[in-house]
């Protein structure tokens, strides 16, 4: 399945599902009874439509989780999967049980290695925590174990599986999403023979309490911003640009961050590999690997389960060139934004030219604004930013100076202040020789919030160790945006002069974007 045809929807299941529904669990469970009677799901759908979640692929049933209600007490002991079924095949829900029960989780296999499963999980655990339940509990089966029943008992598979020194499809992927196991159950489904009749007893703990709500519906108003600071070395190809990349990605991603933001043009490195005596030409050899960039970066996002935005790169249209930054969604959609404003240098050396549209983009964790270094020296478009209900402005730079980086870094700070928004911005450090006109690298990569109560004292809320590789962290509260606009020491958006006046975004200029 090739990434860019993607295009995921998380939602609930509902009963005009089931005929999909039905192929795909014939297709996962062959070797288990395969799907669910129609009447079965319909009971699931119409007593706990909340816990009903699949993912569909352009209107396609891709991954589905199944969940039932539970009491803790019951089920957190030795049972049988048997014990969950009433007559008619209909399963056990107890809408005033205190815990969830995952019954099953199954993905077309062709999906395999897009992380579905990992989304279904956080959407259980959403739900988990909006409705105030205890915890998740779950069954699970452990299909690798025939292949070892020989050498080792059941319970010193768990322990291997644990430790790494085996892998197990389901076992293997429930640790890592933080489940634990409680106990071994015997006979749990006996019909299983790769598992030979046992499973696990999973448990995740719900250490949070959110008010009660759809929670496929709710917007998400704490989020995880993760940014590189990106070491500029000599590389050999495109590949070891991107494994780069990827290792970065699989950091953040570890980390559950929702974005991973990279500077402006991270992968100049690659002009190395061609003649230095025109700059015109190298700027340009360069843009040749925008379009692959942009696709694996896609494929990273939707693989890594983050929204990826690319620093920047050069790009060549119709023989004009601009600087652009592509906002990567994790459900596989790619949005672009473009340099508005062109340094002298970018203008004199390279012949970029800037781009004539603006826009702020709404992520599944708020609503984004991508200003490439130079955009955020002007204030209107932070203004324009602001006028759109932007959560989030995020700035990718290059600077060679302090001086340089510092023009950046107050007026980033500025905009945060003056908006009430948080501020992002990375940039690349270390040297290349080889490379014209980037020599010489100096960043700090920082966030920046409000100057009010709710947020830190100097409104700095992460930065890093200058000029050394690294990543970076900042967890936002979306909701204090809301508060310190409304309710803050200031409200230098709400106390603005309209009636003296105002900034507008015109229409973009004929042959721009």
């Amino acid at each position: 399945m090739a990434h860019e045809e993607l295009h995921l929807n998380l939602r609930n299941l509902t009963l005009d599902d089931y005929d999909q529904l039905q192929a795909l669990m014939d297709l996962v469970y062959e070797d288990i009874g395969g799907a669910w009677p129609k009447d079965t799901i319909r009971a699931l759908v119409e007593q706990f439509p909340d816990g009903q979640i699949c993912i569909e692929d352009c209107g396609e049933l891709v991954a589905v989780a199944l969940t039932v209600c539970v009491n803790y007490d019951r089920f957190s002991n030795p049972h049988t999967y048997d014990d969950l079924i009433l007559r008619n095949e209909k399963i056990w829900h107890n809408p005033d049980g205190d815990s969830l029960y995952g019954l099953d989780v199954f993905i077309h296999p062709e999906y395999r290695g897009y992380r579905l499963g990992r989304r279904l999980y956080e959407a259980r655990k959403d739900l988990c925590r909006s409705m105030n339940l205890r915890a998740i509990l779950a069954g699970g089966r452990i299909p690798n174990y025939h292949k070892y029943k020989d050498q080792y008992s059941p319970e010193e598979y768990i322990q291997r599986v644990d430790r790494k020194e085996i892998y197990d499809p389901i076992l293997t992927f429930q640790l890592s999403n933080d489940f634990q196991v409680t106990r071994l159950m015997h006979k749990y489904l006996p019909e299983d023979e790769k598992s030979m009749g046992y499973a696990t007893l999973l448990e995740w703990r719900n250490i949070f309490y959110t008010p009660p709500e759809p929670v496929l519906r709710a917007k998400k108003t704490q989020v995880r911003m993760g940014a590189v600071q990106w070491q500029m070395r000599e590389f050999g190809s495109v590949e070891e640009v991107l494994k780069q990349v990827e290792y970065f990605v699989d950091a953040l991603s570890d980390y559950k961050s929702d974005f991973a933001l990279f500077p402006e043009f991270f992968n100049a490195p690659l002009m190395g590999l061609t003649d230095q005596v025109d700059q015109t030409r190298a700027i340009r050899f360069l843009a040749g690997f925008t379009e692959q960039f942009r696709n694996e970066m896609s494929e990273m996002a939707v693989s890594y389960n983050i929204n990826i935005i690319t620093g920047s790169m050069p790009l060549l249209e119709n023989d004009r060139l601009f600087n652009v930054s592509y906002l990567c969604h994790r459900d596989g959609r790619v949005d672009e934004q473009r340099k508005i404003h062109i340094t002298p240098h970018e203008r004199r050396d390279w012949v970029i030219e800037g781009g004539n549209k603006f826009q702020v983009f709404e992520t599944d964790a708020g609503r984004v604004a991508i200003l490439i270094c130079y955009d955020i020296e002007f204030p209107e478009l932070g203004r324009i930013a602001a006028n759109q209900g932007v959560d989030i402005i995020c700035v990718p730079f290059w600077t060679d100076t302090k001086n340089g980086y510092l023009r950046v870094r107050h007026c980033a700070q500025a905009r945060a202040i003056e908006n009430e928004c948080y501020v992002v911005i990375t940039g690349s450090v270390g040297n290349l020789p080889k490379v014209e006109n980037l020599d010489v690298q100096y960043a700090q990569s920082s966030v920046f919030s409000p100057s009010d109560f709710a947020f830190p004292h100097d409104a700095v809320m992460a930065e890093t160790t200058p000029n050394t590789e690294m990543i970076m962290f900042s967890d936002m509260d979306l909701a204090k945006l809301k508060l310190v606009r409304n309710e803050g020491s200031v409200n230098n958006l709400k106390d603005r002069r309209a009636d003296l006046y105002r900034v507008e975004l015109l229409a973009p200029v004929h042959g721009g974007s």
